[in-house]
């Protein structure tokens, strides 16, 4: 069988690139990226600025995890910093604050975002750059994004909505957990959102992408956006297996497949498969896989558990799949499974997995053993407002 074309996809970085706009020799610009900020052959955007903006490039920015994606965990803050190649600052957003300051705008006219999402509404890099618009906004600054691949496509929208009092950083605004759009389509939302108090945003598309296309149909190079997002596969499973932050169990962090492997020394992993494979989810299946993770929970001790080989990914729910898991191993281990307490992203008064899902019915109906195929049925009206609403702000064809 001959190999799958792939299309050639330009990132909003390699559009700008080639655009050379005028504007960037007039501004003094800042930087928010990360080390995923790459073009296809793998130049920084910190160097294609540089070389595009000259002395007007005048900072940068990084998200969590920190501009090189060093930090391994959530709440693991970065420190301020100089820019060892161009002397530049560095300023953190995921520190003591998560919104630049006053004092970091002040030195700039316009910020360009340029961040690899997951297409995800807890991932948090979507946030950062919401944060950012309402600064930049407040500031008299202006947004530019350099648009980039969602790595799940751009069709298929899954999960419960965030429901009111349970806005976070991991869920500012009421976004479906598996959301179909862009950094840059999330940003001109989120925008219109912010209504009279909107910031002079401009997105710079990609070139050649479609929402039918997954990340490797792009050509572009995979570089992990976060230390535990290693492939592109990690990101198929991460809408739902994220969800076990919120858990005892081991969501994989210190293995070489994080999200993907997952588990616990107590999981009973036959009778698990026996009861998730009565469920008939499609386009996943479960294969056994005993681990010893090297950091994080469980460290050090031998894991029962399984890793999720997506079989099918046009049928594959990831949402609803982790839900099911969840039920099933309360359902097994009532004395052993439990839910982690707060802190969680800055949050200290709700569960964290109440944090993740944006829904405490959600955690509720897994605790009751509630149809959650009627659950998830319960979500489609919001989810189709959702796109009707984002619908005027999609930059890309089916």
């Amino acid at each position: 069988m001959a190999p799958k074309k792939r299309t050639a996809v330009l990132s909003g970085l390699e559009v700008l690139a080639r655009a050379r706009p005028r504007w960037l020799k007039q501004r003094r610009v800042g930087l928010l990226m990360h080390q995923a900020s790459v073009t296809r052959s793998y130049e920084s955007a910190r160097d294609v600025l540089h070389r595009l903006c000259g002395s007007g490039l005048k900072a940068l920015f990084g998200p969590q995890h920190g501009i090189a994606g060093e930090k391994q965990d959530n709440m693991i803050e970065s420190p301020h910093g100089v820019d060892g190649r161009l002397g530049l600052p560095v300023h953190s957003l995921y520190s003591e604050t998560r919104s630049p300051t006053p004092a970091m705008l002040e030195a700039i006219d316009t910020l360009v975002v340029d961040l690899q999402d997951v297409g995800t509404r807890v991932y948090t890099f979507e946030w950062t750059t919401a944060l950012a618009l309402q600064a930049c906004a407040k500031a008299g600054r202006s947004v530019v994004v350099l648009d980039r691949p969602n790595p799940l496509g751009g069709q298929v929208m899954e999960g419960n909505l965030i429901r009111p009092g349970y806005e976070s950083f991991v869920g500012l605004y009421p976004v479906p957990m598996r959301h179909a759009l862009t950094l840059g389509e999330m940003a001109l939302l989120v925008n219109a959102r912010l209504g009279e108090a909107a910031c002079d945003l401009t997105v710079v598309p990609m070139r050649g992408w479609r929402r039918r296309h997954r990340f490797e149909d792009t050509g572009l190079p995979w570089v992990l956006p976060s230390p535990n997002m290693p492939t592109p596969d990690t990101a198929d499973v991460y809408p739902g297996q994220v969800l076990l932050e919120g858990t005892n169990l081991s969501e994989g962090r210190g293995t070489c497949r994080p999200f993907e492997v997952w588990g616990a020394p107590w999981l009973d992993t036959t009778a698990l498969r026996a009861r998730f494979e009565r469920r008939r989810l499609p386009g996943c299946l479960l294969r056994e896989h005993d681990f010893q993770p090297t950091f994080h929970k469980h460290q050090g001790k031998t894991c029962s558990g399984f890793q999720i080989h997506v079989t099918d990914r046009s049928r594959y729910l990831p949402y609803l799949t982790t839900l099911s898991l969840l039920q099933d191993v309360a359902a097994l281990h009532r004395a052993a499974f439990a839910w982690t307490e707060p802190p969680y992203e800055y949050v200290t008064d709700r569960k964290p997995i109440d944090v993740l899902t944006g829904d405490p019915r959600v955690r509720e109906a897994i605790e009751s053993g509630a149809d959650l195929r009627a659950l998830a049925a319960s979500w489609r009206a919001e989810i189709r407002a959702f796109a009707k609403e984002a619908a005027p702000h999609l930059l890309y064809a089916d």
